[in-house]
């Protein structure tokens, strides 16, 4: 059983890598912690710990998008200009995924978020300068948000290391 908790572990730390194609990885790692729980009942894995890692996973969303929205917002960016970020950094992760074996899809991305939220703000009648940097905003805090969540995943796995290897 221990084999088979430290190979489990291992797919959860490598499902962590889809953070980088910005697929829902810790989404991902709670359908596979999920499995794990229906599938070796009696164990110390409970629906109280699996609840704390799904808090966690909403959490890092939350943080994401904040991150970005904020980062907007610090520099000089409106509502239109975030909304056009956050479209951005998803049309970017979409059109970006098919380069570079899939790893397009992060610089993708922040590239998005970076033009999504130009494109807006120049749209409004703002100048390229204040545009530019309401989108350099955009970008960085899409690049903190990215980096929190896959962070805040792998203190998922670690917290469910011990739930795992005890089961």
């Amino acid at each position: 059983m221990e084999v088979l908790g430290i190979l489990f572990l291992g797919l959860c730390f490598l499902v962590l890598f889809l953070h980088v194609f910005s697929l829902p990885a810790n989404w991902i790692i709670l359908l596979l912690f999920l499995g794990w729980k229906l599938s070796f009942e009696p164990t110390i894995f409970t629906w109280a710990v699996f609840g704390i890692l799904v808090g966690i996973a909403v959490l890092a969303e939350v943080i994401e998008f904040v991150g970005q929205y904020m980062g907007t917002k610090k520099f000089g960016g409106t509502t239109k200009g975030n909304i056009g970020g956050i479209i951005g950094a998803i049309a970017g992760a979409i059109l970006g995924a098919p380069f570079f074996f899939g790893l397009g899809a992060l610089p993708g991305a922040f590239l998005g978020a970076f033009l999504g939220c130009y494109i807006m703000e120049t749209g409004q009648g703002r100048t390229g300068s204040e545009a530019r940097r309401a989108a350099w905003g955009a970008f960085w805090g899409k690049l903190f948000g990215m980096v929190v969540k896959l962070a805040l995943g792998v203190a998922m796995v670690v917290i469910a290391i011990p739930y795992i290897l005890i089961s």
